[in-house]
């Protein structure tokens, strides 16, 4: 017989290291005597969209395409200690540090191109695609490259540091501020038991979540697709097998992940409600969009059978003998 259940499971998440550890990016931004940009920092790309969604937060500073953007990372020789793609940090740390030294540059860039346009202070520039006009006159500009032409002699370059801001908690009272910022999610599933061979089907499943500001959606959607992927497995697949100590399931004959054909197709709602601490309100979800999904599986399951399940991975023999045990 098959019976089916919906659950649902919520999370916070405190993203970043923590507990008033040292959570520390920096980066430096340049512009090149060509005229381009560059932007350096010691981020990794990782599978979680590093090089799109961090070379997007300079480009809005500046003005300019992410394409005209030269991201340079993953290189320790050139590039600055950013800290690592952990903790879901890179996005608001990095990205903050990244945000501050195009910042910084652009306040150079200004104070050169108004030496060069000989405009007053109050007469502020305007940045669009490479080049800088005076806002009173639009006909009045310079391009970065002229600039960088000008000053040659000079490094048109700046460096920045973004520490996020926690405390360590007390562990007598429980105060403090261990994280910052934290995201929010759910989701909701609903479940076809067999009780006959504990197999388990997800028929339907909705992910939302917290961004604070979405970067770039599509890559939000797409974390939000591998992260229940991933949960799904955590909770329905894949098992070590620890005996005594000796892991005995180490491959992928025996230590099984989701397939493409075991794919849901979950409905995404990104809830936007901008950080003011961070990158253009923007935050870090890469590990929070596994979080609630398990639980959803889990509470999904008792609706339909009236099994409380606290091991996983829920094989179709650990639910099969659970259900016997109820009945």
């Amino acid at each position: 017989m098959k019976k089916s259940g919906k659950g649902i499971g919520i999370m916070f998440y405190g993203t970043g290291y923590g507990n008033g550890y040292p959570d520390i990016s920096r980066a430096r931004a340049k512009i090149g005597r060509d005229g381009r940009f560059t932007i350096s920092s010691g981020a990794c790309e990782v599978g979680q969209g590093a090089k799109t969604s961090l070379a997007q937060i300079p480009a809005e500073v500046l003005a300019i395409e992410t394409k005209d953007v030269i991201f340079d990372h993953e290189d320790t020789k050139t590039t600055l200690d950013a800290g690592t793609c952990a903790a879901s940090r890179q996005t608001y740390n990095t990205g903050n540090a990244m945000k501050m030294a195009s910042e910084s540059l652009k306040n150079i860039l200004e104070k050169k191109a108004k030496e060069m346009l000989k405009v007053t202070d109050d007469q502020i520039v305007v940045f669009d695609n490479h080049r800088i006009y005076s806002k009173s006159d639009p006909e009045i500009s310079v391009t970065f490259q002229e600039i960088a032409a000008r000053y040659s002699g000079e490094e048109l370059e700046a460096e920045e540091v973004f520490q996020a801001v926690t405390t360590e908690m007390n562990e007598e009272t429980g105060e403090g501020n261990p994280y910052w910022p934290y995201t929010f999610g759910a989701c909701g599933v609903e479940v076809e038991v067999d009780t006959e061979t504990g197999t388990l089907d997800i028929s339907n499943a909705i992910l939302v979540q917290d961004v604070g500001r979405a970067v770039n959606p599509k890559l939000i959607e797409g974390q939000m697709d591998g992260g229940f992927a991933m949960a799904q497995g955590y909770a329905l697949l894949e098992d070590l097998n620890i005996v005594k100590g000796e892991m005995k399931h180490h491959n992928f004959t025996k230590y099984l992940i989701p397939t493409a054909l075991d794919a849901v197709e979950v409905k995404k709602i990104i809830v936007e409600d901008p950080e003011s601490s961070a990158p253009f309100g923007a935050k870090g979800i890469g590990e929070p969009v596994m979080i609630p999904v398990a639980p959803a599986i889990l509470n999904a399951i008792y609706d339909a059978v009236g099994v409380r399940i606290t091991e996983i991975p829920v094989t179709p023999e650990r639910l099969l003998k659970a259900i016997k045990e109820v009945r």
